[in-house]
């Protein structure tokens, strides 16, 4: 299993970038938002879902640890396979997207590519309890990020890799004041 990947960028096409590490080219499929965040010649780390199949194998980035367990959440429902997960991922950034199944937004779900509405609602019913507390309430909008705090939360990254589940961090975090710094936001959580 190959967890995390740290390389150069040499080449974005699709979806797809090509990440050189050491002379070795990974070529992963990522979700829009980290495609468009991506700069060839830029070195960047992507935590990876390795994808083993009988006749193929690939590899899925994503630039935070929060967006890869969404994506394992997203491809454990019956029907959403992994490139339906990087669909539904790459209709906003990683918290939007976990806040629209924790509000029970099937209609945001539903814009994602190749994703009906019956598999939409497959998503909130299984993963609604699973994603932890909304973090607003109402119908998701693509760009609420500036509303809510940084898209990648460093803080929620850090307790899911010291193994908390993405729910019981959301929530350990909550109530924490996002403007406050990540290693203090990290020891509030902890102490919950």
């Amino acid at each position: 299993m190959i967890a995390h990947i740290e390389g150069v960028v040499t080449e974005k096409f699709g979806n797809f970038l090509i990440v050189d590490v050491s002379g070795v080219g990974y070529e992963m499929m990522v979700p829009t938002p980290d495609f468009e965040a991506a700069t060839v010649g830029e070195k960047r780390k992507f935590f990876t879902y390795h994808a083993v199949r009988e006749n193929s194998e690939e590899l899925y980035g994503f630039s935070s640890l929060a967006a890869k367990k969404i994506f394992e959440l997203l491809i454990s429902v019956q029907g959403v396979g992994p490139k339906a997960g990087i669909a539904i991922l790459s209709l906003a950034e990683a918290e939007e997207v976990r806040n629209a199944i924790a509000n029970a937004d099937a209609a945001f779900i539903s814009k994602a590519s190749g994703v009906g509405k019956k598999s939409a609602e497959r998503v909130i019913v299984d993963l609604r309890d699973k994603v932890g507390i909304p973090s607003h309430y109402g119908a998701t909008e693509a760009k609420f990020a500036a509303a809510s705090g940084p898209a990648s939360d460093e803080a929620l990254d850090a307790l899911i890799a010291l193994g908390f589940p993405l729910k019981e961090a959301t929530a350990a975090l909550a109530d924490i004041d996002i403007s406050l710094p990540v290693e203090e936001r990290i020891k509030l959580a902890l102490k919950k």
